[in-house]
């Protein structure tokens, strides 16, 4: 059903506010580090996920904007949830879910960590043995000098462990740049995609998945989140689908690839994966959002999946 005039007004005037006070680099980014930065100041027994890296990534300038604008924030923040009703609570059940995988893929044995996109991730620094392995986070160069910069602010130097590899993974061969680095293609790995491959033209995710099966060890693994197909061509009929196509364009990061509903599996099967599993975020309501949670609604519409290379 197509918004009315006032709503749409109202719709696009808070995606142009956001726009304005997010700052520099991507808009949905922050948005999503502002979900980990609220939930990590909730108290241990009630947030799901937990990030003390997330108050140093934000951009100052929206903390100040909310302490000088009380008001228009609430406002905002009332908005979100009535266009975007759960979107934050499914963010930090991706971040835990995420999390939890990390942890259980140290305890499996893996040899080094891949972060595409990695953005503000801040895994390598928080999760407990990753400091011993090697871990290789990719990104553009602007965003990648930015976190190094914010990470020896924080700890003074760079930790050993993480290799930074500058790459555009639109315009440039991220795995000739990552063995260039020292990545070693004979080795256990865990790729993590988070937040990233909708962004990225259908030819390049292709690419990206194709350089996995053919340069890692065996029982090499990957995650990522995705959106229905529906989500980026435009045909949900869902208000959420619609919403968030909406609000990504305006931001100035429309989406370029989805995954058709229910073929996730044969998907990831065609282009060399097994064991694919499909996780949705309802999966993760009912593992995480137990007890004092349990009444918080989370977004649907994304999903997770995991798989083992053949």
């Amino acid at each position: 059903m197509k918004m009315s005039e006032n709503i749409e007004k109202e719709f696009n005037d808070m995606n142009k506010m956001f726009k304005e006070i997010a700052g520099p680099g991507s808009k949905t980014a922050m948005g999503v580090l502002l979900a980990r930065f609220f939930e990590s100041q909730k108290p241990e027994e009630e947030r799901i996920c937990y990030d003390p890296y997330a108050v140093y990534f934000i951009n100052p300038e929206i903390i100040e904007w909310g302490a000088n604008h009380p008001d228009e924030a609430r406002i905002m923040k009332e908005q979100l949830d009535r266009f975007f009703p759960g979107r934050n609570n499914s963010i930090v059940a991706r971040v835990r879910f995420f999390d939890d995988f990390v942890k259980k893929s140290i305890d499996e044995g893996i040899e080094q960590l891949v972060i595409l996109g990695a953005g503000y991730d801040s895994r390598a620094y928080r999760i407990e043995g990753l400091e011993k392995i090697k871990t290789f986070e990719v990104d553009h160069p602007a965003t990648q000098k930015i976190k190094m910069e914010k990470i020896k602010m924080i700890s003074g130097s760079l930790p050993g462990h993480v290799v930074y590899v500058p790459c555009n993974l639109e315009t440039e061969d991220f795995g000739q740049r990552l063995i260039d680095m020292g990545y070693n293609p004979h080795v256990k790995t865990l790729f993590l995609m988070e937040g990233l491959l909708m962004y990225l033209q259908p030819e390049t995710v292709d690419e990206i998945l194709s350089f996995i099966v053919k340069n890692s060890g065996k029982n090499s693994s990957i995650l990522f989140d995705y959106f229905p197909q529906s989500a980026v061509d435009g045909s949900s009929e869902l208000e959420a689908g619609k919403n968030i196509r909406n609000q990504v364009s305006q931001l100035g990061e429309p989406f370029k690839f989805g995954i058709k509903e229910g073929t996730v599996e044969t998907f990831l099967t065609q282009r060399g994966f097994t064991q694919a599993c499909n996780v949705t975020i309802e999966d993760c309501k009912k593992a995480y959002f137990q007890g004092i949670n349990n009444n918080r609604i989370v977004d649907s519409l994304k999903s997770f999946v995991h798989a083992v290379v053949q």
